[in-house]
Formats: structure tokens, sequence, C-alpha cells
């Protein structure tokens, strides 16, 4: 019986005619190596199967990964936000041949020690999060350990971690333009600052408003009012405003009682717009309007964008998945 033998890096160093230690600082990620190079070496070694730290496969070439979904929006209002989201990831996963585990965990109890054994417990080169943002600890922990980490729902302001969300600025921005072209001028905007996906919202809405003269913006946040609260302040037309968008279709839903109920002083031409489409949007009376995530192509993609990681690929990427207009019956013409 012949036993073949094992890749090393002399027999990626061969293939390329370059030397030895270019292929182990390549393998590294370490500087002083081109982008040219360093993808060329990496596509080598996986072609000759070699396994090292610095190629995250396990026996067999096959990739594993660990997704981590926040407990609390996979069992509250937020849960076919994310059911979607892990649909796509499992489809995608299955497509491409990688392991991938889905574990729902406590926000509150997600720390780099608790990552760390999660990650040790799968035997997996890859962690995707969903709806939990990084941190400067993570983005260390990831490149010494060569661990690849793609934010999912979420996003990196210092490019640090790859990410895969909704185009949030643009689609807040599509959403504040219905409420204008339906010649609303004065519009509110109900919103949050806990997270960066979410100021591109506020940011969105905010440069669709600067655009169209004569238009006024009124913002206020969660810190500030209560959805009960806001409502209570609208029906009191304390804020003078003939429309408003809100930051999430749960937040929107529980308003519209109130807003179109028989006592309400706001008018029958009061327009208010969600975001994300999610089921309650649909069961509401009347239908909200609202912007539509495909939630599954972020899955989708956030397992796309982690598999060209674990293959080498070392640029830092934010992938945005477009939006698109549901009518709904909730926007009216002044």
């Amino acid at each position: 019986m012949v036993i073949q033998r094992r890749a090393n890096q002399a027999d990626i160093a061969e293939h390329l005619g370059v030397s030895i230690s270019t292929v182990s600082r390549a393998l590294a990620n370490e500087t002083g190596i081109s982008d040219a190079v360093r993808r060329d070496v990496q596509r080598i070694a996986r072609q000759l199967g070699y396994k090292s730290k610095h190629t995250p496969l396990t026996v067999g070439g096959e990739k594993r990964a660990v997704a981590l979904v926040p407990l609390g929006s996979a069992t509250s209002g937020m849960s076919g936000f994310y059911f979607g989201i892990v649909e796509g990831m499992r489809v995608q996963a299955a497509e491409s041949g990688m392991t991938l585990d889905v574990r729902l965990v406590n926000e509150a109890t997600v720390t780099l020690e608790m990552i760390r054994k999660q990650i040790e417990q799968a035997d997996a080169g890859g962690l995707l999060l969903a709806g939990i943002d990084g941190w400067d600890e993570l983005v260390d922990w990831s490149q010494n350990e060569e661990v690849s980490v793609v934010l999912v729902n979420g996003s990196d302001p210092e490019m640090l971690l790859s990410s895969v969300s909704p185009a949030n600025f643009y689609g807040a921005y599509q959403a504040t333009q219905r409420l204008l072209d339906a010649g609303h001028r004065r519009i509110l905007h109900y919103t949050h600052r806990v997270r960066p996906t979410i100021l591109q919202r506020e940011r969105g809405f905010q440069a669709a408003m600067a655009a169209t003269p004569g238009a006024e913006a009124v913002i206020v946040h969660t810190g500030e009012r209560t959805t009960a609260e806001l409502l209570s302040d609208l029906l009191a037309l304390k804020h003078d405003v003939s429309a408003a968008f809100i930051w999430n279709d749960i937040a929107a839903v529980e308003m519209l009682e109130g807003i179109y109920g028989p006592d309400s002083r706001l008018g029958r031409n009061f327009s208010i717009v969600g975001f994300d489409d999610l089921p309650v949007a649909n069961m509401a009376t009347p239908r909200l309007s609202t912007m539509r995530v495909d939630r599954e192509a972020i899955g989708r993609g956030a397992v796309r964008l982690l598999a060209q990681h674990m293959d080498g690929e070392p640029a830092v990427q934010q992938l945005q998945i477009g939006l698109t207009q549901v009518a709904g019956e909730t926007v009216f013409s002044v």
C-alpha cells in the first residue's frame, strides 16, 4: 500500500516558484507580502490539502462554523426576522459543504471566553454573530487565533470585521422619500441609538429630508420616550407632524390602533411607515406600509462571505442587501 505524503510548505513553494519563507509569511498573513502572492499561496495550499493553523479547514477539507443567534430576538417579536436569516444560513451552508452549528445564546452572556468555548466545542474555524456587534477584544482574538468572523445583521464602523446587513441608509431614505412623495413635509422619525445599523437608518432619514426643500425633520429616540409615550404625544398633537417613519415594524404596529382609532385627532391622512416587513406588519389592521428586508439573502450572503475568509481572503468586506417597498395601507397623500 502506498501512503500518500502530506503536503508541506516546500511543495507550495515549488508550485509557485517562490521561497519557503515567502510561503510561511503568506500563510501567516504577515506584512510585506503582496495580496496577489498571498492569494496564490493560499489557493495552492487548498489545492494540495495543506493543513496548518493558518488554514482553518477540518479533516477532509470540510469547513466548520458556529452561528450565535440572540435568544431574546429569536423568541420575541423579532423571531420572524432571525428565523429567515438562519434559514438562509443553513441553505447556503448546505450548498457550500459547510458544517454550520447554530446556537441560541443570551445576548447578555456573550463574552470572548464564551465564544472561545463555543468555537472549541464545535472544532470550528469560522464564527457568525447574528445581531451581536463586535468589540476590540474579539477583533484581536480572531486575528491572533485566525478564526474568521462575520457580523450578520450588523456592521463594524471601523471596518475591522466583515459584515452583512440590510442597506439601512438607502432603505430609510426610500421610506422617507415615499412619505415626501405623498406630500408630507413635517415628518417624525422614531429610532434608537444602540446599534450602528440603526444609526444608518437615522442618517438615511435625515438625508432624504435635507434633500427636500421645505421639509422639517423631527427625531425622537427611544431613550427619550417609550412607544406608548410617543403615541400619547402624537395624539396630543405635540409634534405637529403629518407622518412618521418608525425604525422597526414592532414599534410601528404598536401605534396603529391609537393612530387610526375613532378618537384619534391626527386626521385620516396621517401616514406611518415601518421597517423590516416582519409577519406582524402583515397581520396589522390596517396593513402596515413598510420596507421589506430579504432576510434569507442576508443569511446566504453571510455564509458565502465567511467561506471566502476561511479560504484565505483577508480583505474586510461590508455586504449590503437591498430592500423593497411594501405598499401596505398606511401611507396617504396630503
